[in-house]
Parts: structure tokens; C-alpha cells; sequence
């Protein structure tokens, strides 16, 4: 244990000279309170200054974070940030393209100014790949149950899927982003998305059209148009529902006319990614003999003299 005179206060020397040259003077505790004199009391502040320390510091990261050099548009890290998501935000997102409701933004409640492109990205590219196989299984299926139908493995079919869906995914949101900043100079109270911000949104209103395709495997033609009709209205629904709070300030026409061309351009793609009705080949016409009674008479032969 330590020693009674360890734990006894002891006065200073610096402070006793102090004290010896100002006898009058009084020091004074944090609290306000005063001490004899002879004695040092030392200043406990209320944690004031370590606030004021801390607003500093942040102030300077964040400086130190601005002057940090931007990485450029052709670099790498320029894109990276886009694809730093988790799977739990992408499920979520993915859940609100499916689950659209009236008055629920998308881009503020599940992209909250951080739009991303891997969901898209995938998005995208599952649906040109399911969009393949699918197809490829259509006329295999369709060869076994009518075996006069030809059937021959059709890759090509990736390739003009994978460019339809990606040129559709980035092309009309520029159109559309480009369309609303051109509307924003008219009328002021327009505000658009960003460009990418459109991006994603047209990217996870696609996700619906992977498990329809998969269920037009089923060869019922009227389910098949009740899968995609109702594919077409969770998909549409979610980009009217996201784009009418941003074009509901505009005119009545100009926001019917923008909406309509929206979901006429989803229902084309939605058709398009809709496999078509096989029918057998014809047969080849084969040679047909004719009855003896139609055959022409034999010639007679010249006699020889």
C-alpha cells in the first residue's frame, strides 16, 4: 500500500514562489469557487474546449478531403465507386422495383443519392443470357413434341439480346435525362435525376422480366400473355411512380406524352423479349403419278418400207 504522505496534496514549488510574490492573489477552480491561498486548485474546464478541438479536426479532414485530387472520367477509380454496394442494397432495391407503390420514390427511399451500376449491370446481363437458353429450350421443346420442326442451336441469339437490352438500359434513360434538362430550362420547378440515377432505375425495373421468361417455358399461350401483362405493369408501374414526381410540375400534356412514350417503349421491349409461336415446315411437294386413263396415247411408229 502506498505510503500516507504519498497521498497527501503537495504544493508546487513554481506555484509557491508565485504565491510568495502576489500574497493576494486568489486562484480559482473550473466551478468558480475559491481556494485558500498557499494552495494551486487546478482548472478542470467543462469540455467545452475538447468540442471546439474536434470541430478543428473535422474541419481539417475535410478540407484535406476536398483538395484531394478527383480521379479522372478515363481511370478506373472513377468508376469504382459506382459498383461499392453490398448484397443486402441491392436486395433492397431489387424488392422495391418489384413491390412499386404510389408515393414511394425510388430513387429517394432505396438509391437515397447513391445510385450504383452493378445491380444493372447484372440485371442486364442476366436477362440477355436467360433470354438465350430460354429461347434454345422453346424449340427444343417445341421439336419433341412435333418432330417437324427443325432444330438447330442458335448462339447469335446472346449477342442480339445482350445489345438490345444494354442499348435499350442506357439509351432511353439519355434521351429521357436529356428530354428533362431541357424542360428544366423552361419551366424551373422541374428538377431531374442525374443521368445515372436514371440508369438505375430503368436497370432494376428489368429484374421482373427474369423469372417471367423463365415461366414462358410453360406452352399455355394465354398464361404466357398473363405472365407478361403482368411483368409489364410491376415494371412500368415502378418508373411512372418514380418519374411522376419530377414531371407532375410540368404541363398535363407534356407529362402524359412523356409517361405514355415510357411505358410504349417498355411494352415493345416486353414484347420483344416474348418468344414467338413456332409452326411445323411444310412439307416438300412431292411427285405425283397420274392415272393411266390421263396418260396420252402412244404414238404409232412409221412402218419401214
Amino acid at each position: 500500500m502506498a505510503a500516507a504522505d504519498e497521498l497527501a496534496f503537495h504544493e508546487f514549488e513554481e506555484a509557491s514562489n508565485l504565491l510568495a510574490e502576489t500574497p493576494d492573489a486568489v486562484t480559482t477552480s473550473g466551478s468558480g469557487q475559491l481556494t485558500p491561498q498557499g494552495h494551486v486548485a487546478v482548472a478542470v474546464d467543462s469540455g467545452g474546449s475538447y468540442g471546439a478541438e474536434e470541430e478543428v479536426e473535422e474541419s481539417d479532414k475535410t478540407a484535406l478531403l476536398q483538395e484531394k485530387q478527383q480521379p479522372g472520367f478515363w481511370t478506373f477509380g472513377y468508376y469504382q465507386s459506382f459498383f461499392d454496394v453490398d448484397t443486402c442494397q441491392v436486395l433492397d432495391r431489387i424488392r422495391g422495383s418489384l413491390l412499386p407503390r404510389p408515393g414511394h420514390n425510388f430513387v429517394r427511399h432505396r438509391l437515397r443519392n447513391r445510385p450504383d451500376l452493378y445491380g444493372p449491370f447484372w440485371i442486364c446481363a442476366t436477362l440477355a443470357f436467360v433470354l438465350a437458353v430460354t429461347g434454345n429450350l422453346t424449340l427444343v421443346l417445341a421439336q419433341r413434341r412435333d418432330p417437324s420442326i427443325h432444330y438447330s442451336p442458335q448462339f447469335h441469339k446472346v449477342t442480339v439480346a445482350g445489345i438490345t437490352i444494354y442499348c435499350y438500359v442506357w439509351l432511353v434513360p439519355l434521351a429521357l435525362w436529356g428530354f428533362l434538362q431541357w424542360r428544366k430550362r423552361v419551366r424551373e420547378r422541374v428538377g431531374p435525376y442525374t443521368f445515372l440515377e436514371t440508369v438505375c432505375v430503368y436497370g432494376y425495373s428489368l429484374f421482373v422480366f427474369i423469372p417471367t421468361v423463365v415461366l414462358w417455358l410453360i406452352p399455355v399461350p394465354w398464361l404466357q400473355w398473363l405472365f407478361g401483362a403482368l411483368a409489364l405493369a410491376l415494371s412500368a408501374a415502378s418508373l411512372v411512380f418514380t418519374l411522376w414526381p419530377v414531371v407532375r410540375e410540368d404541363t398535363r400534356l407534356v407529362a402524359a406524352v412523356l409517361l405514355s412514350t415510357v411505358v410504349l417503349l417498355h411494352a415493345l421491349l416486353a414484347t420483344g423479349c416474348k418468344p414467338l409461336p413456332l409452326e411445323p415446315l411444310a412439307p416438300p411437294p412431292q411427285a405425283t403419278s397420274l392415272p393411266l386413263n390421263l396418260l396420252p396415247p402412244p404414238t404409232p411408229r412409221s412402218q419401214v418400207t
